[in-house]
């Protein structure tokens, strides 16, 4: 696929990973358009690139989700990509020793986290998805899985959410393909970004850098590089692109 000119849907591109593949994009001259929650982050966006198209969207809600890009699509036509960007990190142990006794994981942490990665990549997806096929646009799915999805201590919600991503990856392929939509994922290791220090210790970063043979940490230009390859290459189909550093090795 060539990108030039292509319309992108980018969700949670207002900043990390989603605002590296955002401004990547704009530079190869394609029409962006962000599906974010953070409104101020959507203004800050649209006063740098006034090319950009600003959707305040919860992509979590699928109600917010089917009337935004039913919005979007009737001044738009369809998407030629849609990158399912938007979540978020989060860490909690199954239980913990505490001196009141045993706590357990929030049930309510599960469902927040279920639904901001993996619900959200169901409902917008089904919602680009159905605009590709009424007017027979042979699009692109990405999916922003993780290394975690193979089970991170630590981390249920996070692990199954991303573990769903790149199950629903291969299942759409398989299910698509035959329409010309490609679904991809691709599964980020640990990457330098404000949301991954914010929710590491410099002890554990330290101890992970340790653990990647190439001994740092991912860039997010280096996601956005990847994504960038996978749609442009029209035979990569419901592959997980895992860009780690090695470390899964």
């Amino acid at each position: 696929m060539d990108l030039r000119g292509k319309q992108i849907i980018v969700t949670g591109g207002v900043r990390g990973l989603g605002r590296a593949m955002v401004e990547k994009l704009v530079s190869l001259e394609c029409r962006v358009a962000v599906f974010d929650v953070d409104v101020a982050g959507l203004e800050a966006l649209q006063a740098a690139h006034r090319s950009i198209q600003c959707v305040a969207c919860d992509v979590s809600n699928y109600e917010q989700v089917s009337a935004a890009t039913k919005d979007f699509f009737a001044n738009g036509g369809a998407a030629d990509v849609l990158i399912n960007n938007a979540g978020i990190l989060y860490s909690e142990p199954l239980f913990k020793f505490t001196d009141d006794g045993v706590r357990l994981h929030s049930p309510e942490s599960w469902d927040r986290v279920l639904r901001t990665n993996l619900s959200s990549v169901f409902y917008m997806t089904v919602a680009v998805v159905e605009k590709m096929i009424t007017t027979r646009t042979k699009g692109v799915v990405v999916n922003i899985g993780s290394v975690s999805a193979a089970g991170n201590p630590g981390a249920s919600a996070y692990s199954a959410a991303k573990a769903g991503v790149h199950a629903l990856t291969r299942a759409w392929a398989a299910e698509l393909g035959p329409m010309g939509i490609r679904v991809i994922a691709i599964a980020p290791g640990f990457m330098d970004t404000d949301s991954a220090r914010a929710a590491t210790s410099d002890t554990a970063l330290r101890e992970t850098i340790k653990r990647v043979p190439l001994r740092r940490l991912g860039k997010v230009d280096e996601v956005a590089a990847a994504a960038v390859a996978a749609i442009e290459n029209d035979f990569f189909n419901g592959k997980v692109f895992e860009l780690d550093g090695g470390l899964t090795l």
